[in-house]
């Protein structure tokens, strides 16, 4: 059976308030991997029955289970038909799922493909695989960044390349599975999760309204919800989906966050401001903090020309997140605009330096050459950018 993934969509919400939840770089996402992960040892892989993406089946199965499929739109859901019998865990994957909960992945992928092997109809089997492909993602993600910064070399072309192809992976193995037994609500979040990846924001948002069907307490999901609603510039439903998350986890800074993301896209900044103050309030006692709220705080300032306002901002983001080139990147822009060049350089180089493949950092670095009067740096930086924002051989930018 073939799988039928739709090609990567472009991004569209408005530039300067996205903050990319599409690539395996986005630390949103691999937080929530890292939960799915956890998951697993707090909750057992029973991998019960839930709703198929139509999308991720083909005719042949939908016609001999019919009655499996929700018949409600992501836009209105309706109630889903539960399947008449629970699919049974398989204790002989009980090795593969102990290795998983060690956070073993390539020994567990071995494992379930060995049990697959003998048993290539069980529909347990290939959820299992593709979801441990799902998670094999943030675990490379993670070895290339280090790999990155130790060797100097950028990652982010081969990273995608893995994630792209893993998560097609991902989708066949649910698929295969969709044969032989529907998958649940879950199950139905990875799937979401993989197209997320694919940067198919519609399927996305279908099958995450079909997993919160089966568990609408799932602020998780909620949360993923609303992210793929905000990339698709659906603000007021993005709002409504973290609310929906914060209801079921109170004080979520990402959540809250992300509610000053989406009005921002609606062009509330008084509300705006009010939900990233709030995010920014609700972590001040912890000891691990996210930068996020201090960033976008810091974005919107820089937007409504408050630069003054803005540079403490990401001050703050740069103690927390020393490493993040985003941050940099954004002090950077605001001592440009404040005429210290000196320090606007300073940042900007250090944008570049832990991500040499941004184009718009690499622009950001040659006006602030060129103010200086450093001519052959700033040509440099200019040509570096033109290099980035050339289409590769499948047409698509380069630029990140």
């Amino acid at each position: 059976m073939k799988l039928s993934c739709p090609e990567p969509c472009p991004d569209r919400a408005s530039q300067r308030w996205t903050r990319s939840f599409l690539v395996v770089k986005d630390t949103r996402l691999f937080r929530f991997c890292l939960c799915l992960a956890f998951a697993v040892v707090l909750f057992p892989l029973s991998l019960a029955p839930g709703v198929l993406p139509p999308s991720a089946i083909s005719s042949e199965t939908q016609q001999q289970a019919p009655e499996a499929v929700g018949s409600g739109s992501a836009g209105a859901p309706g109630k889903p038909t539960k399947p008449e019998l629970p699919q049974l865990p398989d204790p002989a994957l009980g090795e593969a799922k102990s290795f998983l909960q060690r956070g073993m992945l390539s020994e567990a992928e071995r494992a379930v493909r060995q049990y697959l092997d003998k048993q290539p109809k069980s529909a347990e089997g290939h959820f299992l695989l593709g979801y441990i492909l799902f998670i094999e993602i943030q675990g490379r993600a993670s070895q290339e960044e280090s790999r990155g910064e130790v060797r100097g070399h950028d990652p982010d072309a081969m990273l995608s390349k893995f994630s792209d192809k893993q998560a097609r992976a991902s989708l066949a193995e649910f698929t295969e599975g969709a044969k032989y037994h529907l998958p649940n609500g879950f199950d139905l979040k990875v799937i979401a999760l993989d197209y997320v990846l694919l940067r198919d924001f519609v399927d996305a948002e279908k099958w995450l309204t079909r997993s919160l069907e089966w568990d609408p307490k799932d602020s998780e999901a909620w949360y993923h919800l609303g992210r793929t609603k905000y990339n698709l510039q659906r603000f007021r439903e993005a709002i409504n989906a973290f609310e929906h998350c914060l209801e079921l986890d109170p004080k979520n800074v990402q959540a809250e966050d992300n509610v000053g993301l989406s009005y921002a896209g609606l062009l509330q900044t008084d509300e705006a401001i009010a939900a990233f103050r709030t995010a920014i309030a609700w972590q001040a006692q912890s000891n691990i903090k996210d930068p996020g709220p201090f960033i976008d705080l810091g974005s919107l300032f820089l937007d409504q020309n408050r630069v003054e306002e803005a540079v403490p901002c990401f001050l703050q983001a740069v103690e927390i997140s020393p490493q993040d080139p985003r941050v940099h990147g954004e002090l950077g822009k605001a001592y440009f605009r404040l005429r210290q060049l000196a320090k606007a350089q300073t940042e900007m180089e250090r944008a570049v330096e832990l991500a040499p493949r941004s184009a718009p950092f690499h622009y950001v670095l040659g006006q602030i050459y060129q103010k200086q009067g450093l001519k052959d740096k700033a040509k440099r930086e200019f040509d570096r950018t033109a290099t980035l924002t050339a289409p590769d051989s499948t047409g698509r930018s380069t630029m990140h």
